[in-house]
């Protein structure tokens, strides 16, 4: 038996890595985890009572909190808004939308993964399924007209990520769960980080092109003003759901779950418009938003019972007393913090990374003094360099899979899109009012 907090936290972490290792589900692995650190841990119990009646306790009660939440309702019905999007000609739209309008900037078309994924990324939350959508339509049509194949590759593996950071976002709405913080805040709070990020991209693109020319082909086509505004209606149907879900949020006329209510609503219109709604599309719309649902929320159940196995041993407080005693400032804290995320990123995706290390990490940041909701776009952000940071870069399996590029090609073309991602980290740390501008408005 151990009774030492921090000692057991060694043992507890590194029974559920090398659980996950060894490929055990990482939903079970959080489970299994928090019944060990019970096992092992001196509870001084009664004798009437087991190990196994408080294990069974704690994981119930547990397990019952942490699904039993009306904002939990938002997750499934925003998953399933992506897939019916996925599975209609949006991301044609888009691109025929915003072809004539990119043309006459310095890199031209490879500003379309840029724009295009920011578009996505407010009515789908996914970035899976931002990088998947547009890229299956960019990546070709860009090879087609000659442009640089890394750059095209790099900034659409960097401008997927946006599908976490700009709302609706799938993790925000488990961080804002977790933490107990507003949903809708964090949505409105994502908005300009988002939108600067998706900046910094175009303007690394602009300066790469102006100092080398052959990375993009000669301007052939040339468009009028008129044929521009003609293309721009090909982006109403995006604008149309990016309004309704996110206008009404903002407003306050609705919750996130009632917005992800009518935005399943309104991605039903445009399969119909589209002429894309038809039974195999929504069968394997509705199978896949099941299938990511339960997964998700298995893995909440599972992280609500670590987080409460923490509580109960004392492994949070012995550790957020051990860093005060440190003496680490509130600058230090948090670059520690990053660097644990960053090297989490390796080895886990977003999800798992989110609801792993929260009842450990939050109490701790809390008590250095950081708010809540700075630090929730903060995780985020640390949430979509995993994406792109070998060897369990979701992202960058995804991009695998559509360009048909080797997996080295890919990590080398994505490189600058993850300094820039890391910029913007710093960029948040020097300037925390960019999070709270907008939800100050509400």
């Amino acid at each position: 038996m151990i009774s030492d907090p921090l000692i057991l936290s060694i043992f507890l972490f590194g029974f559920m890595f090398l659980l996950l290792f060894a490929g055990l589900w990482i939903g079970f692995s959080l489970f299994a985890a928090g019944a060990f650190g019970i096992l092992v841990y001196d509870l001084n119990l009664p004798p009437v009572l087991s190990v196994w009646d408080k294990i069974g306790s704690l994981m119930a009660n547990s397990m019952f909190n942490s699904l039993n939440s009306w904002s939990l309702t938002a997750l499934p019905l925003f998953i399933f808004m992506g897939e019916i999007l996925f599975r209609t000609k949006i991301s044609t739209k888009l691109l025929n939308g915003l072809v004539p309008w990119l043309s006459s900037i310095p890199g031209k078309l490879l500003h379309i993964n840029v724009v295009a994924c920011s578009l996505f990324a407010a009515v789908s939350g996914s970035s899976a399924a931002t990088t998947a959508t547009v890229g299956k339509i960019t990546l070709e049509e860009l090879k087609k007209r000659g442009y640089d194949r890394k750059l095209a590759l790099g900034s659409l593996a960097g401008a997927g990520t946006l599908g976490f950071l700009i709302p609706p976002s799938l993790i925000m709405i488990i961080y804002g769960i977790l933490s107990d913080t507003s949903i809708g805040k964090l949505f409105i709070a994502g908005i300009i980080p988002g939108l600067i990020l998706g900046g910094m991209y175009s303007l690394f693109i602009i300066v790469r092109v102006l100092l080398n020319s052959e990375l993009v082909p000669e301007l052939k086509e040339k468009y009028t003003f008129t044929e521009k505004i003609k293309a721009s209606y090909e982006l109403i149907p995006v604008l149309f759901l990016i309004i309704i879900v996110l206008g009404g949020i903002y407003m306050g006329v609705t919750t996130p779950t009632e917005a992800a209510a009518i935005g399943v609503i309104g991605s039903f219109v445009l399969a119909a418009l589209f002429k894309n709604l038809t039974w195999e599309n929504f069968k394997s719309s509705l199978t896949n938003a099941v299938k990511t649902s339960c997964m998700i929320c298995f893995i909440i159940a599972g992280a609500g019972f670590l987080s409460q196995v923490v509580a109960f041993i004392g492994i949070a407080r012995a550790l957020s007393e051990f860093i005060v005693s440190l003496g680490l400032n509130a600058w230090m804290l948090i670059l520690i913090v990053g660097f644990m995320y960053f090297l989490l990123g390796m080895i886990l995706d977003g999800i798992s990374i989110v609801v792993m290390t929260l009842p450990i990490v939050l109490p701790i940041v809390l008590e250095a003094g950081y708010h809540p909701l700075w630090f929730g776009i903060f995780l985020v952000i640390m949430v979509e360099l995993s994406q792109i940071t070998p060897p369990v870069g979701f992202s960058l399996f995804v991009i695998e899979g559509i360009s048909d590029e080797n997996i080295t090609t890919i990590l080398k073309a994505t490189f600058p899109f993850f300094i820039i991602m890391a910029s913007m980290v710093l960029i948040l740390l020097l300037f925390p009012d960019i999070v709270f501008f907008l939800p100050s408005k509400m």
